[in-house]
């Protein structure tokens, strides 16, 4: 299954007195690049969260956010912190003091002030237990959102494929008229120049000029880099470096083929290829 880069998935466990919050965020990179911003009581976990997360994606800038966040009973059994309340209120005086106009703490200053609402600690075997459970839900929520976006990724591919297909198709029954009328014309502005001593040249040039002109090779390559494409698309596992290199491929062909080109018709081909595999290579950017 084709699997995008891009992906969000969040989870949350509700504890006794706390609930574990789960943000995991990824976008297009290279490599697998990991980010973490972690509460205070999970960052021991770093190294396995790591190790969860790399034995499930392969690719992408991926950023995981854990909190923390105490439980709405807590406050009421256990009160404010004295403590930090005499403290802040010694601060105050002395901030007023020195600074008459500045605005005194409010409730909502002072409930937020580290501290000053004590937590019920919850044990660490269990808390770590929680979060790491969490992160593997999250995980799996994460790789159906990456697939989901995968499968339109994979779409637009195949669509503008099939358009590209398309143009070959329309060109390869061209080519003998093609070749045909610049043979022609060369032979005619050849004539004219060389006159019929100019016999033997006459025929050179036009051997040389009709193997330039001969596009076959390249539309061939183009329809097997087109089948390359279906078979790498329809693969498991991480593809879009091969994409990206395909992409690569149809490019130059199709380079080629307006290089070579002796009609309107191949010209006209070569600029519809190279906008269509562009439409592909921005895609393929996003797979992972």
């Amino acid at each position: 299954m084709t699997t995008s880069m891009t992906g969000f998935a969040a989870h949350s466990i509700n504890l006794e007195h706390a609930s574990v919050n789960i943000d995991l965020r990824s976008v297009n990179q290279r490599y697998l690049e990991l980010h973490f911003r972690l509460a205070d009581e999970a960052r021991n976990l770093e190294p396995q969260l790591r190790e969860l997360i790399q034995q499930r994606l392969t690719r992408g800038k991926v950023e995981c956010r854990i909190s923390l966040n105490p439980g709405s009973t807590t406050t009421p059994h256990n009160g404010l912190n004295p403590a930090i309340l005499e403290c802040l209120a010694r601060w105050q005086a002395d901030v007023q003091q020195r600074l008459p106009g500045s605005a005194p703490l409010s409730v909502n200053d002072i409930l937020h002030w580290p501290g000053a609402v004590p937590a019920v600690s919850q044990p660490q075997d269990t808390l770590n237990e929680t979060v790491l459970g969490g992160m593997r839900v999250t995980l799996d929520e994460m790789v159906e959102s990456r697939q989901r976006e995968g499968a339109k990724l994979k779409q637009h591919i195949l669509d503008r494929l099939a358009a590209a297909e398309s143009e070959v198709k329309t060109l390869r029954p061209l080519l003998p008229a093609l070749i045909a009328a610049q043979r022609d014309k060369l032979t005619e502005r050849l004539h004219e120049a060389l006159g019929e001593a100019g016999h033997e040249r006459l025929a050179q040039e036009i051997v040389l000029a009709a193997q330039k002109a001969d596009i076959d090779e390249e539309l061939s390559r183009l329809s097997t880099h087109f089948a390359e494409v279906r078979r790498v698309l329809d693969q498991p596992g991480a593809v879009g470096k091969r994409l990206d290199f395909l992409m690569q491929e149809l490019h130059r062909e199709a380079n080629t083929l307006g290089s070579k080109s002796v009609a309107v018709e191949t010209s006209r081909a070569s600029l519809e290829l190279k906008v269509l595999i562009e439409q592909m290579r921005e895609q393929v950017q996003n797979i992972e």
